[in-house]
């Protein structure tokens, strides 16, 4: 499991030799979040030098994000906001890296083992494939005609969001997007949802109950976290790429608020060298700070 991650500036993060096996040349990640126990990860990484790899299979569900440089894979080349993903045991042709490329990267399901091979896995479902895509060519949707959010469920439309679906599995509901709110942009509720969710903020930037977002900053939220009061910038709005583990269907509570309870016996009024505890808060880096209101949940 993925400890909750809300929220964390990448700049806070050190670097760590890149995981990735049957490649030539160096690279380096941080690591946004990381599931220890099956090695799921969200990373960004750094091609410190010209990076090559063979065609070949991924255990784990993998997409790769081009924040800036160049990347070749098969024959297509990629340039900032380039996408590819490619579900575990499917096909990948040879890829190449420009020496300062930047990326995200994402693994899901599995690890960093790679197989230098020449076709699928016989555990490859036949809707599974590679998608290559440039999402800067791709027009932005109105989020009423392309969200991922089931109506059928209960699921409202946002009014001033945008989209580009970038890939969704078609068994799990599993989907990777690009969002963007118009300045100004504001949605009032606090809302939670059946799935996870996590984004790295691309470019201008949001308020909401548990901080401030900016470029660069990153959350991965589990399932049924209240989360919401979102105002984006009033200049520039805000974009995020965003994945959910499932189907999106937002419930909504007014008014939220949670109250820690218990009776103090040697700590508060008449114990002036004691301090009340905690509330508990998910992991955040340094950058961000303290959140301010962490009843509002």
């Amino acid at each position: 499991m993925r400890p909750h991650v809300e929220i964390v500036d990448e700049r806070d993060l050190i670097w760590h030799i890149a995981e990735f096996q049957h490649a030539t040349g160096t690279a380096e990640q941080r690591n946004l979040s990381y599931d220890e126990e099956d090695g799921s990860a969200s990373l960004k990484v750094r091609f410190t030098s010209d990076w090559s790899r063979p065609a070949g299979v991924h255990q784990a569900d993998t997409e790769w994000y081009v924040l800036s440089g160049q990347v070749v894979i098969g024959d297509t080349t990629l340039g900032a906001e380039g996408y590819w993903t490619a579900p575990a045991g499917v096909w990948t042709p040879p890829v190449t890296v420009t020496e300062g490329t930047e990326i995200l990267l994402f693994r899901e399901y599995g690890d960093w083992h790679f197989e230098p091979a020449a076709s699928d896995r016989e555990t490859v479902r036949p809707d599974q494939a590679l998608i290559v895509l440039d999402s800067a060519a791709m027009p932005w949707i109105d989020v009423r005609d392309g969200s991922p959010m089931r109506f059928d469920l209960g699921g409202t439309p946002v009014p001033g969001l945008y989209i580009k679906l970038l890939h969704r599995d078609e068994k799990t509901g599993f989907y990777t997007r690009l969002i963007k709110a118009k300045p100004g942009w504001r949605e009032v509720p606090l809302a939670h949802h059946p799935c996870s969710e996590e984004a790295y903020c691309l470019d201008g930037a949001f308020d909401y109950n548990f901080g401030k977002m900016w470029p660069g900053t990153y959350f991965w939220r589990p399932p049924l976290i209240r989360h919401g009061d979102f105002t984006a910038d009033a200049e520039k709005g805000c974009t995020w790429l965003i994945r959910s583990d499932a189907d999106l269907v937002d419930w909504y509570t007014e008014n939220a608020r949670v109250e820690m309870h218990g009776d103090a016996t040697n700590w508060g009024d008449g114990f002036p060298q004691s301090a009340a505890p905690r509330w508990i808060e998910p992991v955040r880096s340094r950058s961000v700070g303290r959140w301010d209101t962490p009843t509002y949940q």
